[in-house]
């Protein structure tokens, strides 16, 4: 139970996400109208890929302080879930555009951002498929790691900041903390952010538990 107890959170986390997200109750906005309830998944759920390319990137500083095989891998399962998260708020957000916006992508510093973000982590997952050498893969892979989560930071939270854009909290555009959002969100918002996060982690557990395994049965 005690190993365990992060995992019952996460369950009770996302249900109450869940149940909140499609039933509580929300202001009353214009244009988004019942939309808002996306914030509860689209936002979040980004934070969370965020968070988790960030202990990537960690991960990969690591690997080269030591040069230890492990830090590596949890470096890798932390972009192969963080990319997962991705790949889901993209898709929640193009749900939440083609309400608010009419159509599920606009030529939007943000959104491009977010999709060449997506397609350099890619890249790095297409890095490691390529080099059979597992040293020089970790070595290359982390570097390109650090580089990558750069690249996201300039994508997403600078650029967009820098010219205008429909998305909030850039370009001149309030972000939703401004927006009259009342404490039930609130009170839903956060604990999203961290029932994805813990949910995040999770995957990433049993992705590494999985390459520990075949790792061993391949030496045996």
């Amino acid at each position: 139970m005690k190993k365990c107890w992060w995992k019952i959170l996460t369950i009770i986390l996302i249900i109450y996400t869940l149940i909140q997200g499609f039933l509580g109750a929300t202001p009353s906005l214009p244009i988004l109208n019942e939309t808002i309830r996306n914030l509860y998944f689209h936002v979040t759920i980004w934070f969370s890929m965020v968070i988790l390319l960030f202990f990537s990137m960690i991960y990969s500083i690591k690997y080269l302080g030591n040069f230890n095989l492990k830090n590596d891998l949890i470096a890798n399962e932390c972009v192969n879930t963080g990319v997962f998260l991705g790949l889901l708020g993209i898709l929640t957000g193009m749900l939440w555009a083609n309400f608010t916006w009419g159509k599920p992508w606009v030529n939007d510093p943000k959104l491009n951002g977010a999709a060449i973000t997506m397609l350099v982590y890619l890249a790095y997952i297409v890095l490691r498929s390529s080099i059979s050498d597992n040293e020089k893969t970790a070595r290359i892979s982390a570097i390109y790691n650090i580089f990558a989560f750069s690249m996201m930071l300039v994508f997403i939270f600078v650029l967009p900041r820098l010219t205008d854009s429909l998305h909030p909290g850039n370009g001149g555009n309030p972000a939703f903390s401004q927006y009259d959002l009342d404490n039930n969100m609130r009170a839903v918002f956060y604990p999203a952010v961290i029932g994805w996060t813990l949910l995040g982690f999770w995957i990433t557990q049993i992705r590494i538990r999985i390459k520990q395994i075949k790792n061993q049965l391949n030496n045996e």
